[in-house]
Protein backbone atom coordinates (compact mmCIF):
# COMPACT_ATOMS: atom_id res chain seq x y z
CA UNK A 1 0.00 0.00 0.00
CA UNK A 2 0.89 3.89 -0.54
CA UNK A 3 -0.45 6.39 1.29
CA UNK A 4 -0.59 9.96 0.12
CA UNK A 5 -0.31 12.23 3.05
CA UNK A 6 -0.30 16.18 4.01
CA UNK A 7 1.01 16.85 7.63
CA UNK A 8 -0.56 20.17 8.28
CA UNK A 9 -3.61 19.19 7.00
CA UNK A 10 -6.78 17.81 8.45
CA UNK A 11 -8.10 15.57 6.49
CA UNK A 12 -5.04 13.37 6.06
CA UNK A 13 -4.74 13.93 9.53
CA UNK A 14 -8.02 11.74 10.03
CA UNK A 15 -6.57 9.04 7.62
CA UNK A 16 -3.08 8.67 9.59
CA UNK A 17 -4.88 8.47 13.13
CA UNK A 18 -6.98 5.94 11.72
CA UNK A 19 -4.02 4.17 10.73
CA UNK A 20 -2.20 4.70 13.39
CA UNK A 21 -4.94 3.16 15.50
CA UNK A 22 -4.65 -0.22 13.52
CA UNK A 23 -0.78 -0.60 14.33
CA UNK A 24 0.01 -0.09 10.57
CA UNK A 25 3.01 0.66 8.63
CA UNK A 26 2.21 1.95 5.04
CA UNK A 27 4.83 3.61 3.25
CA UNK A 28 3.85 7.39 2.63
CA UNK A 29 4.68 10.38 0.38
CA UNK A 30 4.06 13.80 1.99
CA UNK A 31 2.17 16.25 -0.67
CA UNK A 32 2.51 19.97 0.57
CA UNK A 33 -0.63 21.41 0.09
CA UNK A 34 0.86 24.72 1.27
CA UNK A 35 3.04 24.49 -2.07
CA UNK A 36 0.50 23.76 -4.19
CA UNK A 37 2.01 20.14 -4.81
CA UNK A 38 -1.76 18.81 -4.93
CA UNK A 39 -2.14 20.49 -8.12
CA UNK A 40 1.01 19.60 -10.09
CA UNK A 41 0.61 16.85 -13.19
CA UNK A 42 2.43 14.09 -10.95
CA UNK A 43 -0.30 13.79 -8.41
CA UNK A 44 -3.32 14.24 -10.44
CA UNK A 45 -2.39 11.31 -12.75
CA UNK A 46 -2.99 9.84 -8.81
CA UNK A 47 -5.77 11.15 -8.11
CA UNK A 48 -7.43 13.68 -10.43
CA UNK A 49 -9.96 15.77 -8.15
CA UNK A 50 -6.22 16.51 -6.50
CA UNK A 51 -7.37 16.48 -2.86
CA UNK A 52 -5.68 14.73 0.39
CA UNK A 53 -5.50 12.06 1.51
CA UNK A 54 -4.98 9.47 -0.69
CA UNK A 55 -4.53 5.34 -0.45
CA UNK A 56 -3.27 3.17 -3.15
CA UNK A 57 -4.24 -0.70 -2.10
CA UNK A 58 -2.17 -3.64 -3.20
CA UNK A 59 -4.77 -4.04 -5.52
CA UNK A 60 -3.73 -0.64 -7.34
CA UNK A 61 -6.98 0.74 -6.31
CA UNK A 62 -7.24 3.87 -5.21
CA UNK A 63 -9.35 5.39 -2.54
CA UNK A 64 -9.23 9.27 -1.86
CA UNK A 65 -11.89 9.83 0.67
CA UNK A 66 -11.63 9.26 3.98
CA UNK A 67 -14.56 6.78 4.44
CA UNK A 68 -13.37 4.59 1.98
CA UNK A 69 -9.54 4.62 3.52
CA UNK A 70 -11.59 3.31 6.88
CA UNK A 71 -13.87 0.96 4.97
CA UNK A 72 -11.18 -0.86 3.52
CA UNK A 73 -8.44 -0.68 6.63
CA UNK A 74 -11.11 -2.05 8.34
CA UNK A 75 -11.78 -4.82 6.25
CA UNK A 76 -9.04 -6.15 5.71
CA UNK A 77 -7.71 -5.24 9.44
CA UNK A 78 -10.81 -5.97 11.56
CA UNK A 79 -8.46 -5.20 14.58
CA UNK A 80 -9.54 -3.12 16.84
CA UNK A 81 -12.78 -2.51 15.79
CA UNK A 82 -13.02 1.49 14.62
CA UNK A 83 -16.52 1.28 12.92
CA UNK A 84 -18.45 -0.95 15.22
CA UNK A 85 -18.83 -4.65 15.65
CA UNK A 86 -22.78 -4.70 15.57
CA UNK A 87 -25.50 -3.85 13.37
CA UNK A 88 -26.03 -0.69 15.56
CA UNK A 89 -23.15 0.24 16.11
CA UNK A 90 -21.81 0.27 12.70
CA UNK A 91 -24.92 2.52 12.01
CA UNK A 92 -24.30 5.09 14.72
CA UNK A 93 -20.75 5.48 14.17
CA UNK A 94 -21.15 6.17 10.73
CA UNK A 95 -24.23 8.61 11.47
CA UNK A 96 -21.94 10.20 13.94
CA UNK A 97 -18.77 10.60 11.34
CA UNK A 98 -21.15 12.14 9.19
CA UNK A 99 -22.74 14.36 11.49
CA UNK A 100 -19.35 15.90 12.44
CA UNK A 101 -18.11 16.54 9.00
CA UNK A 102 -21.80 18.16 8.18
CA UNK A 103 -21.86 20.09 11.36
CA UNK A 104 -18.18 20.52 11.98
CA UNK A 105 -15.51 20.13 9.55
CA UNK A 106 -17.12 22.21 7.12
CA UNK A 107 -18.20 25.02 8.79
CA UNK A 108 -15.13 25.21 10.09
CA UNK A 109 -13.48 24.68 6.63
CA UNK A 110 -15.92 27.88 4.92
CA UNK A 111 -14.58 30.35 7.83
CA UNK A 112 -11.16 29.55 6.95
CA UNK A 113 -10.75 28.96 3.06
CA UNK A 114 -12.96 32.61 2.64
CA UNK A 115 -11.42 34.44 5.29
CA UNK A 116 -7.26 33.35 4.98
CA UNK A 117 -5.35 35.08 2.31
CA UNK A 118 -3.64 31.90 1.71
CA UNK A 119 -7.22 30.77 0.14
CA UNK A 120 -8.16 33.42 -2.60
CA UNK A 121 -9.22 32.11 -4.81
CA UNK A 122 -9.14 28.65 -3.94
CA UNK A 123 -11.98 28.62 -1.43
CA UNK A 124 -13.16 25.05 -2.72
CA UNK A 125 -10.30 22.28 -2.61
CA UNK A 126 -10.05 20.52 -5.63
CA UNK A 127 -8.35 21.25 -9.56
CA UNK A 128 -10.86 24.58 -9.85
CA UNK A 129 -10.23 27.85 -8.55
CA UNK A 130 -13.42 29.70 -6.85
CA UNK A 131 -13.81 33.00 -4.91
CA UNK A 132 -14.34 33.37 -1.19
CA UNK A 133 -17.45 34.56 -0.26
CA UNK A 134 -17.45 36.61 3.11
CA UNK A 135 -21.37 35.20 3.96
CA UNK A 136 -19.94 31.75 3.98
CA UNK A 137 -17.52 32.36 6.65
CA UNK A 138 -20.33 34.61 8.78
CA UNK A 139 -22.61 31.50 8.43
CA UNK A 140 -19.46 29.24 9.62
CA UNK A 141 -18.86 31.09 12.60
CA UNK A 142 -22.02 30.47 13.47
CA UNK A 143 -22.28 27.15 12.68
CA UNK A 144 -19.36 26.46 14.86
CA UNK A 145 -20.69 27.48 17.75
CA UNK A 146 -23.85 24.75 16.79
CA UNK A 147 -20.92 22.61 16.71
CA UNK A 148 -19.68 22.72 20.19
CA UNK A 149 -22.97 23.00 21.64
CA UNK A 150 -24.20 19.60 19.76
CA UNK A 151 -20.80 17.84 20.86
CA UNK A 152 -21.14 18.73 24.92
CA UNK A 153 -24.74 17.29 24.50
CA UNK A 154 -23.84 14.14 23.27
CA UNK A 155 -20.60 13.47 25.28
CA UNK A 156 -22.29 14.61 27.92
CA UNK A 157 -24.81 11.23 27.87
CA UNK A 158 -22.03 9.12 26.21
CA UNK A 159 -18.02 8.61 26.76
CA UNK A 160 -17.92 8.79 23.08
CA UNK A 161 -19.83 9.86 20.45
CA UNK A 162 -21.13 6.47 18.78
CA UNK A 163 -21.19 5.21 21.98
CA UNK A 164 -18.94 3.26 25.01
CA UNK A 165 -15.89 2.65 22.80
CA UNK A 166 -13.24 4.88 20.53
CA UNK A 167 -14.56 4.59 17.11
CA UNK A 168 -13.90 6.85 13.60
CA UNK A 169 -16.54 9.13 14.51
CA UNK A 170 -14.05 10.21 18.10
CA UNK A 171 -11.01 10.37 15.24
CA UNK A 172 -12.95 13.00 12.62
CA UNK A 173 -14.40 14.86 15.68
CA UNK A 174 -11.24 15.66 18.01
CA UNK A 175 -9.23 16.18 14.58
CA UNK A 176 -12.16 19.16 13.42
CA UNK A 177 -12.26 20.67 16.84
CA UNK A 178 -8.32 20.56 17.11
CA UNK A 179 -8.28 22.12 13.89
CA UNK A 180 -10.81 25.27 14.78
CA UNK A 181 -8.01 26.52 16.29
CA UNK A 182 -6.83 27.95 12.91
CA UNK A 183 -10.10 30.20 13.14
CA UNK A 184 -9.65 31.16 16.72
CA UNK A 185 -11.96 28.51 18.13
CA UNK A 186 -10.97 26.42 20.86
CA UNK A 187 -13.99 24.31 22.91
CA UNK A 188 -15.72 26.23 25.77
CA UNK A 189 -14.62 26.22 28.87
CA UNK A 190 -18.35 25.49 30.42
CA UNK A 191 -18.40 22.11 27.82
CA UNK A 192 -16.82 20.07 30.65
CA UNK A 193 -18.17 16.80 29.00
CA UNK A 194 -15.83 17.82 25.55
CA UNK A 195 -12.81 19.19 27.38
CA UNK A 196 -12.58 16.08 29.06
CA UNK A 197 -12.71 14.01 25.71
CA UNK A 198 -10.71 15.93 24.01
CA UNK A 199 -7.84 15.06 26.82
CA UNK A 200 -8.58 11.78 26.68
CA UNK A 201 -8.37 11.74 23.03
CA UNK A 202 -5.25 13.88 22.46
CA UNK A 203 -3.03 11.52 25.29
CA UNK A 204 -3.74 8.21 22.40
CA UNK A 205 -0.34 8.13 21.02
CA UNK A 206 -1.86 7.98 17.28
CA UNK A 207 -3.10 11.95 18.11
CA UNK A 208 0.50 13.03 18.22
CA UNK A 209 0.67 12.14 14.57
Amino acid sequence: MLFYDCSTAPNPRRARMFIAEKGLEIETREVSIAKGEQLSDAFKAVNPNATLPVLVTDEDTVLSENLGIAAYLEAQFPEPPLMGRTADEKGLVLMWNSIVEQQGGLPIAEVLRNTHPAFANRAIPGPENHAQIPELAQRGETRVGYFFDLLETRLTDSPYLAGAEFTLADITAFVFVDFARVIKRRIPQENRATLAWFEQVAARPSAQL
